[in-house]
Protein backbone atom coordinates (compact mmCIF):
# COMPACT_ATOMS: atom_id res chain seq x y z
CA UNK A 1 0.00 0.00 0.00
CA UNK A 2 1.63 3.29 -1.26
CA UNK A 3 1.76 6.01 1.78
CA UNK A 4 2.36 9.96 1.91
CA UNK A 5 2.84 12.67 3.86
CA UNK A 6 0.18 15.63 2.52
CA UNK A 7 1.00 19.24 2.96
CA UNK A 8 -1.47 22.08 1.63
CA UNK A 9 1.36 24.00 -0.06
CA UNK A 10 -0.49 27.33 -0.89
CA UNK A 11 -0.46 27.52 3.23
CA UNK A 12 2.30 25.53 3.85
CA UNK A 13 1.00 23.13 6.62
CA UNK A 14 0.92 19.76 6.86
CA UNK A 15 -2.43 17.59 6.40
CA UNK A 16 -1.26 14.25 6.71
CA UNK A 17 2.36 13.24 8.09
CA UNK A 18 1.06 9.40 6.90
CA UNK A 19 -2.00 8.94 4.23
CA UNK A 20 -3.02 5.70 2.54
CA UNK A 21 -4.05 5.33 -0.94
CA UNK A 22 -7.64 3.61 -2.28
CA UNK A 23 -6.88 3.24 -5.43
CA UNK A 24 -8.39 -0.19 -5.93
CA UNK A 25 -12.36 -0.68 -5.73
CA UNK A 26 -12.13 -2.90 -2.62
CA UNK A 27 -10.08 -0.42 -1.05
CA UNK A 28 -12.43 2.36 -2.13
CA UNK A 29 -14.97 0.87 -0.97
CA UNK A 30 -14.28 -0.42 2.46
CA UNK A 31 -12.75 3.72 3.10
CA UNK A 32 -13.17 4.41 6.69
CA UNK A 33 -16.02 1.91 7.62
CA UNK A 34 -15.35 -0.02 10.94
CA UNK A 35 -12.82 2.67 12.06
CA UNK A 36 -12.96 4.02 15.76
CA UNK A 37 -9.47 5.89 15.97
CA UNK A 38 -8.57 8.47 12.85
CA UNK A 39 -5.75 10.20 14.86
CA UNK A 40 -4.80 14.13 13.49
CA UNK A 41 -1.52 12.88 11.75
CA UNK A 42 -3.09 10.42 9.58
CA UNK A 43 -5.36 10.92 5.81
CA UNK A 44 -7.03 8.21 3.20
CA UNK A 45 -6.35 9.45 -0.46
CA UNK A 46 -9.67 7.77 -2.40
CA UNK A 47 -8.80 7.98 -5.83
CA UNK A 48 -10.82 8.26 -8.09
CA UNK A 49 -13.64 9.91 -6.20
CA UNK A 50 -16.40 12.31 -7.35
CA UNK A 51 -18.09 11.97 -4.16
CA UNK A 52 -18.69 9.95 -0.39
CA UNK A 53 -20.74 8.98 1.57
CA UNK A 54 -20.06 8.08 5.62
CA UNK A 55 -22.49 5.11 6.10
CA UNK A 56 -21.60 2.36 8.20
CA UNK A 57 -18.46 4.91 9.13
CA UNK A 58 -18.47 5.38 13.85
CA UNK A 59 -16.70 8.63 13.27
CA UNK A 60 -16.80 12.15 11.63
CA UNK A 61 -14.37 13.43 9.36
CA UNK A 62 -12.81 16.09 7.23
CA UNK A 63 -13.30 15.86 3.17
CA UNK A 64 -11.25 17.54 0.59
CA UNK A 65 -12.26 17.22 -3.05
CA UNK A 66 -8.98 17.46 -5.42
CA UNK A 67 -9.08 18.07 -9.30
CA UNK A 68 -6.59 16.34 -11.26
CA UNK A 69 -3.96 19.08 -10.39
CA UNK A 70 -4.52 18.88 -6.60
CA UNK A 71 -6.36 21.86 -6.28
CA UNK A 72 -9.12 21.90 -3.71
CA UNK A 73 -12.77 22.11 -5.00
CA UNK A 74 -14.62 21.55 -1.90
CA UNK A 75 -14.21 21.21 1.75
CA UNK A 76 -16.37 19.35 4.34
CA UNK A 77 -15.70 19.75 7.50
CA UNK A 78 -16.51 17.25 10.46
CA UNK A 79 -18.67 15.36 8.32
CA UNK A 80 -20.80 12.99 10.53
CA UNK A 81 -21.52 9.55 9.88
CA UNK A 82 -24.66 8.52 7.97
CA UNK A 83 -24.10 11.41 5.63
CA UNK A 84 -23.17 11.81 1.89
CA UNK A 85 -21.55 14.63 -0.10
CA UNK A 86 -23.30 15.92 -3.06
CA UNK A 87 -21.35 14.73 -6.80
CA UNK A 88 -18.31 16.69 -7.71
CA UNK A 89 -17.67 16.35 -11.38
CA UNK A 90 -14.18 18.55 -10.88
CA UNK A 91 -12.89 16.45 -8.76
CA UNK A 92 -10.61 13.29 -9.65
CA UNK A 93 -10.15 12.51 -5.91
CA UNK A 94 -11.30 12.82 -2.03
CA UNK A 95 -8.73 12.97 1.08
CA UNK A 96 -10.32 12.09 3.86
CA UNK A 97 -8.98 13.50 7.21
CA UNK A 98 -9.25 13.45 10.88
CA UNK A 99 -12.20 16.27 11.88
CA UNK A 100 -10.81 19.51 12.58
CA UNK A 101 -8.10 19.16 10.43
CA UNK A 102 -9.37 21.37 7.66
CA UNK A 103 -10.34 24.44 10.44
CA UNK A 104 -6.81 23.77 11.94
CA UNK A 105 -4.79 24.79 8.88
CA UNK A 106 -7.08 26.63 7.39
CA UNK A 107 -7.45 24.46 4.19
CA UNK A 108 -9.75 26.10 1.74
CA UNK A 109 -11.09 25.93 -2.12
CA UNK A 110 -8.64 26.94 -4.61
CA UNK A 111 -5.23 25.97 -2.03
CA UNK A 112 -2.75 23.23 -3.48
CA UNK A 113 -2.30 20.35 -2.32
CA UNK A 114 0.79 17.90 -2.68
CA UNK A 115 1.43 14.23 -1.89
CA UNK A 116 5.33 13.32 -0.99
CA UNK A 117 5.74 9.63 -1.22
CA UNK A 118 7.06 8.16 2.37
CA UNK A 119 9.02 4.52 2.89
CA UNK A 120 7.19 2.13 4.61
Amino acid sequence: MTRFQVKNATRNTLLADEAEEADSFMRRFKGLMGVSDFPMGRGLHIVPCTSIHTFFMKIAIDALFLDRDGVVVEVYHALKPWRMSRLHPSARSVLELPAGTALSSGTAAGDRVLFSPRAG
